[in-house]
């Protein structure tokens, strides 16, 4: 298979993309609701259950898992928290950023593409961007975040070479695709220096969905 540097680049760049998109739309969500997180999170983590309810929850607006562990650290040491009762906040949030997965593949990698009206979504919140009153300026932010999330997946996605026109892909997976256990311990391993690269998990499951999408990868390996 031949895969240039200037591919390679493209597909980095295009993960970039995806992941900018990704870091605006949560800060810009931050902003408009953060007081109003700070303040469910508070509350609801006194209760083991709904403190995994309430991490997942946030985790879910915000698209973020670091954001919202890094709040529960930051409660934690304030004293506003226990270890335990963070400890069930932060397993929801790992469950919360699933829903990535979710929104990738129903909106993402589906029939109906968001990625196609993107560029009238940031048209609308473009000009929201020099209203100074109130929230409309995060409220551009997370629809600008939306629409360069799902640009950045659609450049992802034509950036990992075409199995169809590359069946080598497939003889150099392989090697690795047939070894039992070793090869789902040889994926996770993966999966972890992706998302420690990257820092990002949400990025590493759009990139695992990609190439299992494009055949890359069995969805076994890619789970």
């Amino acid at each position: 298979m031949d895969f240039t540097v200037m591919q390679l680049l493209e597909l980095v760049g295009a993960l970039g993309f995806f992941i900018y998109g990704m870091k605006v739309m949560s800060e810009g969500i931050q902003k408009v609701a953060g007081s109003k997180m700070r303040g469910i999170l508070s509350v609801m983590a006194s209760n083991r259950v709904f403190g995994v309810f309430t991490g997942f929850l946030i985790t879910s607006l915000l698209q973020s898992s670091s954001a919202t562990t890094v709040m529960v650290v930051s409660f934690v040491n304030a004293g506003l928290l226990t270890l335990v009762e963070s400890v069930s906040v932060i397993m929801g949030a790992n469950i919360g950023t699933t829903v990535t997965a979710w929104l990738l593949t129903l909106f993402g990698l589906g029939k109906f593409k968001i990625a196609t009206i993107a560029l009238p979504i940031i048209a609308i919140g473009f000009p929201m961007m020099f209203v100074r009153r109130g929230s409309w300026k995060s409220w551009a932010e997370v629809l600008i975040g939306f629409a360069l999330l799902f640009l950045g997946l659609e450049h992802l996605k034509d950036s990992v070479p075409n199995l169809k026109e590359n069946e080598q892909a497939l003889a150099f997976l392989s090697n690795y695709a047939n070894m039992g256990m070793w090869s789902t311990l040889v994926f996770v391993g993966v999966g972890t220096i992706l998302t420690l690269v990257v820092q990002s998990s949400s990025a590493a499951m759009a990139l695992t969905l990609v190439m299992c999408t494009q055949g890359w990868i069995p969805f076994e390996l890619a789970a």
